[in-house]
């Protein structure tokens, strides 16, 4: 069987991230076109796959125009709010579309892609790495075996970590709703989506609480100034930029989130950065406005009920879930996976097989791998199956995160809307 040809639109860190599974599994899939706007992205991506001139492309709308594209799949791993438009001009043309998550900014443009898709009979998979991790497909099977009974409820905590919110949240490409989105779609429709997929029914009614409670500019430390390099109070602050990408280059570690600060892996190329990048500047002192807190309690069809919490005010590492059945309870970290029987009072310990670390650098526990394996295996073979995270299995999830957030702001429960009250 010949290798699924792929097009990248986005060649930024997360498209690079899953075409790195290509040049691994060359026989399985192959990149032969990119779409990206940075001239440099542009061509270090082409040499590390081997694209020819003609398949280097400035932007997505060149690219799906072209009449001698031969691909048969996109990869689009854009900014959030550039989603939607190549996702549906990408289904027009009949490919079949791997998106990162989320899939749009809004309810209306999440409908309409997937309206696209299904308009177009093309394969869907949404970028909802985890439910590809070895540790949600063993939680899934346990679950579903009856191992727990009947779910009752779920407690889920997101650990999104101090040194992550700065980075990405505060400082980085995700600090402001309206060049993104707001964090619980941004970061957090991950966990939305998992629980949604665990428990195995729709979520129907939702209500939430947070804010933006730390990184404010009344919480500046006296003496701060407006980049870490500059800053007396530097060495004693736990968000210093200095402190956390430095470590990370003196460790070797060339990847994100450093991939992200600088191209160039040297000390002068990362003092750069920090001086004139928005990467080192005073957590205090950006133009972030999304919360760094947030709880979500949901309720799904046929009366399961859930707690989510994400925060910023940890280490970080992998989730944390417990799940409450009527004949036992099943507690997971990604790492490990255990039963407790209320029959015969025992605790079976399950050995998920998580591969890497829990987040981006470490391939999300093997989800993002996992999620490039049954995207292309669906491709070549036709199998729709293999993706779990497809538009049914999606919108759902989505419409229940803007519901969350609608509640948030207005203090309300809201009851989560269906796709057919927004069509059109």
């Amino acid at each position: 069987m010949n290798p699924v040809r792929l097009a990248l639109i986005g060649a930024g860190d997360r498209g690079n991230a899953y075409a790195r599974w290509a040049l691994a599994h060359p026989d399985r899939a192959r990149f032969v076109a990119v779409a990206e706007p940075d001239p440099d992205r542009r061509a270090r991506f082409a040499a590390a796959h081997g694209i020819d001139q003609a398949a280097r492309y400035d932007g997505w709308e060149e690219l799906l125009v072209d009449a001698d594209l031969g691909v048969d799949a996109v990869v689009i791993a854009t900014q959030d709010a550039g989603h939607a438009d190549p996702a549906v001009a990408a289904a027009g043309r009949g490919l079949h579309i791997m998106l990162e998550k989320p899939l749009a900014p809004t309810p209306q443009e999440c409908v309409r892609i997937v309206d696209a898709v299904r308009e177009a009979d093309v394969m869907l998979a949404v970028c909802h790495v985890l439910r590809y991790a070895p540790y949600t497909r063993l939680v899934k099977h346990l679950i579903d075996s009856g191992a727990i009974g009947d779910v009752v409820s779920v407690q889920h905590h997101e650990p999104v970590g101090f040194w992550h919110q700065a980075h990405s949240f505060v400082r980085g490409n995700w600090r402001r709703e309206d060049l993104s989105s707001f964090m619980l779609l941004a970061k957090s429709c991950h966990d939305m989506d998992w629980l949604q997929h665990i428990v195995g029914r729709d979520i129907a009614r939702v209500s939430s609480f947070g804010g933006l409670r730390h990184f404010r500019p009344e919480n500046r430390p006296a003496g701060a100034a407006d980049r870490c390099l500059d800053c007396a109070v530097e060495p004693d602050c736990p968000y210093s930029a200095p402190r956390l990408y430095r470590d990370r280059l003196a460790r070797g570690e060339h990847r994100w989130p450093l991939s992200v600060v600088t191209p160039v892996f040297t000390e002068q190329a990362l003092t750069e950065a920090l001086r004139e990048g928005p990467y080192g500047r005073c957590v205090y002192a950006c133009d972030n406005d999304v919360v760094d807190h947030q709880v979500v309690a949901m309720e799904f069809d046929g009366g399961v009920t859930a707690s989510f919490t994400m925060n910023a005010f940890n280490t970080g590492g992998h989730r944390r879930t417990r799940v409450f059945g009527t004949r036992g309870e099943l507690v997971c970290d990604a790492v490990s996976v255990t039963v407790h029987d209320f029959t015969t009072g025992t605790a079976t310990s399950h050995d998920p097989e998580t591969a890497g670390g829990a987040d981006a650098a470490g391939g999300h526990g093997g989800g993002d791998a996992g999620l490039m394996d049954a995207f292309t295996a669906a491709v070549a073979t036709g199998d729709r199956a293999r993706i779990l995270s497809g538009p049914a299995q999606t919108l759902n999830s989505h419409l229940a995160t803007f519901a969350a957030e609608q509640a948030r702001h207005e203090g309300t429960v809201v009851t989560v809307a269906r796709p057919a009250a927004l069509a059109g």
